[in-house]
């Protein structure tokens, strides 16, 4: 019996739509990670990208808990002297929400060349409407599944 190896031709790609309503951030963010590697697909393989495209809306109504707006700190630094930036999670929702979701699925994805080819393929908005209508995405449902 010989090892099957996945291959690019084998991977057939979806699109999946994330409502982030009234979610908290983790959820929404590991929900749509997963999603982006495949880890959801028989065919899956830590060495190639066989996700899916994830479009997650309403990313204007996402939750945090405890004291989070506050204190979570997103860190940026330039590279000169004194060029760190240090701006709050309550700073960075109120200038774009989708920001958030983005950075929180970056940190969940692989660090290298394939996490970058990963994350291309999430397309985030504040609202719950988006230009993606005509690749037919599906609803995904993560909650649904642990309710059982």
């Amino acid at each position: 019996m010989k090892t099957y190896s996945t291959k690019a031709k084998d991977i057939e790609r979806q699109w999946w739509v994330i409502d982030a309503a009234d979610r908290t951030l983790g959820k929404v963010a590991t929900e749509a990670a997963s999603l982006l590697m495949g880890k959801h697909k028989p065919l899956y393989a830590p060495y190639i990208d066989t996700g899916d495209y994830v479009v997650v809306i309403n990313a204007a109504k996402v939750k945090v808990t405890g004291k989070k707006p506050e204190q979570k700190i997103y860190y940026r630094y330039s590279g000169y002297p004194g060029g760190l930036k240090s701006p709050a999670f309550k700073d960075v929702f109120d200038k774009d929400p989708s920001r958030v979701i983005e950075l929180a699925v970056k940190g969940m994805l692989p660090h290298n060349r394939l996490g970058r080819a990963m994350f291309k393929k999430l397309k985030v908005y504040p609202g719950d409407e988006h230009p993606h209508q005509a690749q037919t995405p599906l609803s995904h449902a993560g909650e649904a599944k642990g309710a059982e």
